[in-house]
């Protein structure tokens, strides 16, 4: 009897304690399912990040489950949600703020298409940009173009724009011969 009336009064620590407990065997379900899913067909960098990714989304859910047992509502939570959520999304498009560059930085980082020591073309309308990646840092990328020359691109560009990888070393390029002449031309 004394054991119903401890989980009568306590039952939001018992939740939580259970909760605390499932975690784990949860963690250990969703990887399970997540290797039959892929089954090799990815490599091991992006496979971790899957994982971690499905970590936080099952901390964020079993969270939330403890939070209503303790009596918070949830929309709390989803104005505060939305509000980051609506700032994120402000930091993305607006185009030169720092936070812009912050972001893009983190999406370059879970997308894993480009890499320090790819080749890259970034295009820009007629123009582009070619060098292989020395650096990617949180505010720009570091691209060295193959006659030597370092171009700082921002992040948020570098995320905007369409970069192809290029399977190998672009060729140099030669620089053509411009005569001009300044002024009228003489009459002979």
């Amino acid at each position: 009897m004394e054991l119903l009336d401890i989980l009568d009064t306590q039952y939001k620590l018992v939740v939580t304690l259970v909760a605390l407990l499932l975690f784990p065997v949860l963690l250990k379900l969703t990887k399970k399912l997540l290797e039959k899913t892929i089954k090799g067909k990815i490599d091991i960098h992006r496979k971790y990040r899957a994982e971690l990714l499905l970590k936080i989304i099952l901390a964020l859910v079993m969270l939330c489950l403890v939070l209503v047992f303790w009596g918070i509502e949830l929309r709390g939570l989803l104005v505060l949600g939305s509000s980051l959520f609506a700032m994120l999304g402000v930091a993305l498009f607006a185009a030169w703020s720092l936070l812009s560059n912050l972001t893009s930085f983190l999406l370059m980082f879970i997308q894993n298409d480009c890499r320090v020591g790819y080749w890259v073309r970034v295009i820009d309308g007629a123009n582009f940009v070619e060098g292989r990646i020395v650096e990617m840092g949180l505010m720009n990328v570091v691209l060295e173009h193959i006659d030597g020359h370092r171009v700082i691109y921002p992040n948020n560009l570098f995320v905007t724009r369409p970069v192809m990888v290029l399977n190998k070393e672009p060729k140099p390029t030669k620089a053509i011969a411009v005569k001009r002449a300044i002024g009228p031309k003489k009459l002979q």
